[in-house]
């Protein structure tokens, strides 16, 4: 079944309430890392309730979809779509409990061609229930590797930040845990691209794979520790590509450059020395 261009451009996508406790917060930064070292209370902020604060990048997580693109009305296939792009900007502060709805519809499907696949532009406002302002806009672009050719617009294409030349003015070294995968899915995304190995198999991986907004995850964690000393406050905008798929268990290095508020990141597994993230822009708040 192929897309249908008009169908999935009017997709309806649910905006029921949800309410937010400290205990999914704390989910959401255990699926990203955070309580690795059990004595930085720093860290422990974000999985502990004492005094807790929610990490900058659990807005991509607030209210989850689940793998709507399973359905088949959609036309995709699948088992062959990964994650392109994520873009997060922040409007205040996410609090660590709370009720939260989300806006999202899709904002255009670019026909790459035949055997070239398609981009998909989401775009999700998070807005909090009880005031009805919006805390977070989130816009993704889904690559879709099978599904060229159907006919539909050829662009515009979104383009990518430029990175410097020079060498990253900071580094941050963060592991993940060999079940990162199957700890982080429990926050809403349950493609089991990322816990069947049958399914990575016929996707073309020999294993599970590392979700991509986990890999977001602990780069927005380097640039709270880096950047920021811990104040979500100081976080405001994290923008990356995937390039490439991180498996459960490797090392993650962020790569920081730092030019006033505006700040260039890339993320690599040193141990293969892959680029998993690249043309990153960071915004810091004034």
């Amino acid at each position: 079944m192929a897309i249908d261009y008009d169908r999935l451009k009017a997709w309806s996508f649910p905006e029921d309430t949800r309410v937010w406790t400290w205990e999914e917060t704390a989910l959401y930064a255990l699926g990203v890392g955070l309580g690795h070292d059990p004595v930085n209370e720093e860290a422990l902020r974000f999985v502990y309730e004492k005094d807790m604060k929610a990490l900058p990048t659990m807005a991509v997580v607030l209210q989850p979809t689940g793998f709507w693109l399973r359905d088949p009305e959609t036309g995709v296939d699948w088992r062959r779509v990964v994650h392109g792009e994520e873009s997060l900007v922040l409007h205040k502060t996410l609090p660590s409990e709370g009720r939260f709805f989300t806006r999202s519809h899709i904002e255009e499907i670019i026909d790459k061609g035949e055997g070239r696949g398609a981009l998909i532009y989401i775009s999700r406002d998070i807005v909090d229930a009880d005031c009805n302002e919006t805390v977070a806009t989130i816009r993704r672009t889904t690559f879709a590797r099978g599904d060229g050719g159907f006919g539909g617009p050829s662009g515009p294409v979104r383009q990518p930040h430029p990175m410097p030349e020079r060498e990253p003015d900071h580094v941050c070294d963060l592991p993940t845990l060999p079940q990162q995968a199957l700890l982080y899915r429990l926050n809403g995304d349950d493609n089991p691209l990322h816990a069947d190995p049958d399914v990575a198999k016929a996707a073309g991986f020999d294993r599970p794979i590392l979700h991509g907004l986990c890999t977001f995850g602990v780069a927005g964690h380097a640039v709270l520790r880096t950047l920021c000393d811990y104040d979500p406050a100081g976080f405001k905008r994290l923008d990356v590509r995937f390039s490439a798929p991180v498996f459960p268990g490797e090392t993650i290095r962020t790569e920081l450059w730092v030019d006033g508020p505006i700040v260039s990141l890339r993320a690599r597994v040193p141990g293969r020395d892959a680029v998993v993230l690249n043309n990153g822009l960071v915004e810091l708040a004034a």
